[in-house]
């Protein structure tokens, strides 16, 4: 059986060298939990950027975008509870978007920074959007990566019907090949970025491999309990700081009609579309990191 930690340190992007590995404490109604995140560039850098992932995913999904904005910012990726090297929760009930922004508060208090720019793709962006909309909010740059104040009763659906049910996987190479499958919408990724994205959302277990993540942060989308349309505008209208909202042109969880609506209704609120990606650019492109550097040093 290959060997995970053989497999990341084969394939770690250009600045490995310069990623730090941590946690920080944190509290839910249960007790504690640690979350763990990677650090990327100057420790004393003051300019720090924060990169939160989506649902399944975990903060090495940014190791490309890390390691090209390095020079410019202090970089941190956490893994949100549950997932990644993160603990899990004690009750699948505690997997929710307030006690994530809680943790994340958490971690900034841990950074000793007033200030931070934000990049979140899918949930990530849905928690930069609930924090950056607080008064005295630490965001000051807030990209939000294919995900809005909307989100469809179908794409809630969808999503309860995957979250949780991976099987388990005899090698990295089955365990790959369903994620790309399962995450065709990512768009064209070359096979050494596919391999970075499958290597990094295993773990091992009996037998194999299995996903990297509580498969109770699926719950929540299923059953009688499931949230219906997400409807959160007047959130969306209270940020204040300049915003730029990604999309993918085939995303089936931001519309069209909703990206617009977020430019005409938000205070500085700029778009750009991703094309031939669905739902969510990974950001590991040239140009898609070209678009959030520039927005980020515009």
């Amino acid at each position: 059986m290959e060997s995970l930690s053989l497999l990341r340190a084969v394939l770690a992007p250009r600045a490995e060298a310069v990623m730090r590995e941590s946690h920080v404490l944190c509290a839910h109604p249960g007790g504690l939990h640690r979350m763990h995140y990677t650090e990327w560039g100057d420790p004393e850098n003051p300019n720090v950027l924060m990169c939160v992932h989506g649902l399944t995913r975990n903060g090495r999904d940014f190791d490309f975008l890390a390691s090209d904005l390095c020079d410019e910012f202090r970089v941190v990726c956490p893994d949100v509870a549950g997932r990644g090297a993160s603990d899990w929760l004690d009750d699948g009930g505690h997997y929710n978007i307030p006690q994530y922004v809680n943790d994340m508060v958490t971690l900034i208090a841990r950074l000793g920074v007033e200030q931070l720019a934000w990049v979140g793709t899918s949930m990530g962006g849905l928690m930069g959007m609930v924090l950056a909309s607080l008064p005295t909010t630490p965001i000051s740059r807030l990209v939000m990566n294919d995900v809005g104040p909307v989100i469809e009763a179908e794409a809630i659906e969808r999503i309860g019907e995957y979250v949780g049910r991976a099987p388990r996987f005899a090698d990295v190479d089955q365990a790959e090949a369903f994620i790309r499958m399962l995450c065709a919408s990512f768009g064209p990724l070359s096979d050494a970025q596919w391999r970075h994205i499958t290597i990094h959302a295993l773990r091992e277990c009996a037998g194999g491999f299995e996903m990297r993540y509580d498969p109770r942060i699926g719950d929540a989308f299923r059953g009688e309990g499931r949230p219906g349309r997400v409807d959160l505008w007047p959130m969306f209208e209270a940020i204040a700081c300049p915003t730029l909202v990604l999309r993918g042109t085939d995303s089936d969880l931001l519309s069209e009609e909703t990206c617009k609506q977020m430019v005409a209704r938000g205070r500085a609120v700029e778009s750009a579309d991703i094309p031939g990606v669905g739902h969510a650019p990974m950001l590991m492109d040239e140009a898609q990191i070209a678009l959030v550097r520039g927005f980020l040093l515009g």
